[in-house]
């Protein structure tokens, strides 16, 4: 049976939040945080290990919150992902203040993983059927010394991923034959207003897109051979940045489909019907507390996770 780890990136400011640490804020009724049901889940679909990405200023209070607790679950290892950890000849810009986004981030789990691991965001409620198809996948079909990279996503609709508090970012996806990804375009400030539905491309410009649209989330599998791809990468992309750029991100949705349309990776979207929840704003709050009420009511959870 291969060993599959959930990694879980808790690294962010949380600058939406108000400047809190919006990944620690209790939602459950005995004090739980959102990753307490995410990993709740992965455990029930069968991973057997947890690495928390995190910053070093937020190692103990984290510790405090879950990591002491998870660790009488599960093995459990951290990750530190910072500003000045980059490659040899870099240097942190000094008016630097947001980390280098996703890719550094599962970038420094290297050395903590031996086998294929799920990569998801701290404060997004992701629901049971994600994980378990991505473990499913992982561990019958997945291959991870194809020379074609053998990646996984949890396929989200885009109707069940949005905040009635603000604009939100997903990446957006178009899919071909059998279920696979032909490419996922990073999409900005989707929202309703009324009726309809905006959104925004990087630069800004109006672009359209569909309720029905299957989006990432930030759920995938991937096999550890993928760490290498990220670290040959990390460089270029620091190469790439323009002078005065403080805030071009290193982002795993751009690096994967940049990989799809080199043929050089192979992504099977995994479609969950299940709806998202998280707190973006300080206003989503209360609906992911009463959210997380009704899916104990029905029992999706017992009141007491562990």
């Amino acid at each position: 049976m291969k060993h599959t780890t959930l990694v879980i990136m808790a690294a962010g400011i949380g600058s939406r939040f108000g400047g809190g640490i919006k990944q620690l804020e209790p939602v459950g009724p005995g004090g739980e945080i959102i990753m307490d049901y995410s990993i709740y889940d992965a455990l029930q679909a069968g991973f057997d290990k947890v690495v928390f990405i995190i910053r070093k200023d937020l190692e103990k209070d984290f510790k405090d919150v879950i990591g002491d607790r998870i660790e009488k679950t599960v093995p459990v290892e951290y990750a530190f992902q910072e500003l000045d950890d980059l490659p040899e000849g870099f240097l942190k810009p000094e008016s630097r203040k947001k980390p280098w986004g996703t890719g550094q981030a599962v970038l420094s789990i290297r050395g903590l993983v031996d086998g294929p691991f799920l990569v998801i965001n701290a404060d997004d409620y992701y629901g049971k059927e994600g994980f378990r198809k991505i473990h499913d996948y992982m561990v019958n079909e997945m291959d991870e010394d194809a020379a074609v990279y053998d990646l996984c996503m949890g396929g989200f609709m885009l109707v069940n991923t949005l905040s009635e508090n603000g604009g939100v970012t997903r990446g957006v996806c178009q899919l071909g034959e059998n279920g696979y990804l032909k490419n996922v375009t990073e999409t900005y400030d989707i929202k309703r207003t009324g009726d309809s539905l905006t959104a925004a491309d990087e630069k800004g410009n109006p672009v359209h897109v569909d309720l029905s649209c299957h989006v990432s989330m930030n759920m995938w599998g991937l096999p550890v051979s993928f760490l290498n791809e990220l670290e040959k990468g990390f460089p270029e992309f620091l190469k790439g940045i323009q002078e005065g750029d403080i805030k071009s991100e290193y982002l795993l949705p751009k690096i994967i489909d940049k990989l799809v349309e080199e043929g050089r990776a192979s992504v099977k979207v995994l479609e969950t019907p299940d709806r998202w929840f998280g707190v973006t704003y300080k206003e989503d709050k209360q609906a992911v507390v009463d959210s997380l009420r009704a899916l104990i009511e029905q029992g999706f959870y017992p009141e007491k996770l562990y």
